[in-house]
């Protein structure tokens, strides 16, 4: 849900900015200059669309874009001149292209103080580019060959929302507190599709989601979230977790909304919070589920709940596994908001 808000206000935020009107002089001097190989619509004045034309190269931009779209060419490199007079440049997309991190020249991308968001997925980096923008608040890398986070990359970067990494070739020792530094306004981190065998450590304390799917993490440190007091989505799908690697009460948060444990290799289920309304468990060794065990509170008086106790829990997830119908009473008692349980 809140990918898909921070992707809905990001369209908002464009279209609104895109429905201003430049000064009428200002508007005729950007289609006068608006590159033959783009298109900058009338309607759309601040906007240039440059992607699918098999460019090579950035072409020179108009003074008063704000909007800027690469993506699906043949860019090898960029150029520290290449945004200098882009200045007013709030959404960038170079996503499916040839950049490497040779390509692109330190300073390229420094000199864009208003951009707010940065895509550059499915390109051939090997690094977490430097320096970027200051006022970024969406940074998206995926599926890169990125294997370094330079220490320092992120200092400035204090308005930073969404930090998008998945389908890299990260390690341990690239994920670490010093190249993460800065990041004080984080809400998503996405590191799914790396070579992660540790949590990454001490995210900031506004993380709200944690994706961290098929990677090779084996357990999670006693008290990892007691520092994350807003996490609410946590993903760990596909990795190499068993009950030995999880802490009795390490999911006892009061925040956790969404918790996803599927493709590991534990044989009970964990210990859940009230709060928690979805929990996916498919494929793991599990062969039978004991509601009084696992319940958040006491299965013998659940009328005696109060509003903020009754255990949210309404999709249970358990196919995959070795468990047998029928669905226990116990955990019918005390989920009893439970709308579906596959098995």
């Amino acid at each position: 849900m809140l990918v898909l808000l921070l992707a809905v206000s990001a369209l908002l935020t464009a279209h609104t900015g895109r429905a201003q009107d430049l000064p009428y002089e200002d508007y005729l001097e950007q289609m006068r200059v608006c590159p033959k190989e783009c298109h900058c619509p009338p309607s759309i004045p601040s906007a240039m669309y440059c992607d699918g034309k098999d460019l090579k190269s950035i072409p020179t931009i108009p003074p008063h874009t704000r909007y800027l779209y690469l993506q699906n060419n043949q860019i090898e490199t960029i150029l520290k001149e290449a945004f200098s007079n882009a200045t007013q440049l709030r959404w960038l997309n170079l996503n499916h292209n040839k950049i490497t991190s040779e390509g692109l020249k330190e300073g390229a991308l420094e000199g864009l103080p208003a951009l707010l968001y940065l895509y550059m997925e499915d390109n051939l980096m090997t690094r977490v580019p430097t320096p970027l923008p200051p006022n970024l608040e969406q940074l998206r890398l995926s599926r890169n060959r990125i294997s370094k986070i330079p220490p320092g990359v992120f200092a400035k970067l204090s308005r930073l929302a969404l930090l998008d990494l998945h389908a890299n070739q990260l390690q341990d020792d690239a994920v670490m507190e010093a190249n993460l530094k800065g990041l004080t306004s984080l809400v998503q981190i996405n590191l799914a599709k790396n070579s992660l065998r540790n949590m990454p450590p001490r995210l900031p304390a506004t993380t709200i989601q944690i994706f961290l799917d098929s990677n090779s993490i084996e357990k999670i440190p006693a008290g990892y979230f007691n520092g994350l007091p807003k996490i609410a989505f946590l993903r760990l799908n596909r990795n190499k977790l068993a009950n030995g690697g999880l802490p009795k009460d390490i999911f006892k948060m009061s925040s956790i909304l969404d918790l996803q444990l599927s493709h590991n290799q534990l044989t009970e289920v964990p210990q859940i919070p009230a709060s928690l309304e979805q929990l996916h468990l498919s494929h793991n060794l599990i062969k039978s589920v004991n509601g009084t065990s696992i319940c958040p509170g006491p299965t013998d008086a659940p009328d005696s709940y109060t509003e903020d106790q009754i255990p949210r829990l309404r999709y249970l997830r358990l196919d995959g596994n070795d468990v047998q119908p029928p669905i226990p009473l116990d955990l019918l008692i005390c989920f009893r908001l439970l709308t579906a349980v596959i098995i």
